[in-house]
């Protein structure tokens, strides 16, 4: 049984995933369908955290939009991801970066990383 769930996962695998890490500040490209009409929205932020694997795998994705914010998860392999762009590699040392909801302004930024 546990062989066909995985034979059935693997075939709903994107082929081309973008490779990103926690902390990386990227740009989500969704669909979002608006009546009958389908359009890309773009959103900006910082990763937060990625769970669990394969199929499964989600991402979510945090930013501040004025003065507020905001945090939205996707599974990764969805559809309704059109593609991810990095535009920064962040240098973090944790797998889940969850204090970041508590900072505000500059002590809310991700360093750099420079290679």
């Amino acid at each position: 049984m546990n062989d066909i769930i995985k034979n059935i996962e693997a075939a709903q695998l994107k082929a081309d995933v973008t490779e990103f890490a926690v902390g990386d500040t990227v740009k989500v490209y969704a669909k979002v369908k608006e009546g009958n009409r389908e359009r890309t929205q773009v959103f900006e932020g910082v990763v937060l955290k990625r769970q669990n694997g394969g199929a499964r795998e989600t991402f979510t994705v945090r930013k501040s939009s004025n003065g507020v914010g905001v945090e939205k998860t996707w599974p990764l392999h969805s559809p309704s991801v059109e593609k991810i762009e990095v535009i920064r590699h962040g240098k973090v040392r944790r797998a889940k970066l969850n204090y970041l909801r508590d900072r505000i302004g500059k002590k809310a930024k991700v360093k750099e990383l420079i290679k």
